[in-house]
């Protein structure tokens, strides 16, 4: 048996919240897109990365979140996955905070 880890930790600004929606089971859950801009070192050259994240959550977190301005920045904790039916990777918000 293997462990194999799938954890993204990323610290982003808020760029987009969709409403609030409910799944069929009748759990909270919003789309929404995260904005990263950072230096990096790479191969020994700083690098300016920037990144739109596609994400989503569910639960508690989804309530809390849909209620944070855009533009405020957070510190999000989760994983990856590819949604059936499609080739986008999406970030799966399990939990935020300030950073």
């Amino acid at each position: 048996m293997s462990i194999e880890f799938n954890q993204l930790t990323l610290t982003a600004d808020v760029a987009e919240i969709d409403a609030l929606r409910y799944t069929p089971s009748g759990v909270p859950a919003v789309n929404c897109k995260l904005e990263h801009a950072s230096e990096m070192t790479e191969a020994g050259q700083v690098r300016q990365v920037k990144a739109l994240v596609k994400s989503v959550s569910f639960g508690s977190v989804a309530e809390r979140l849909v209620l944070q301005d855009i533009g405020s920045n957070w510190k999000f904790k989760g994983f990856l996955a590819t949604p059936r039916g499609t080739k986008q990777l999406v970030f799966h918000i399990q939990e935020f905070a300030k950073d």
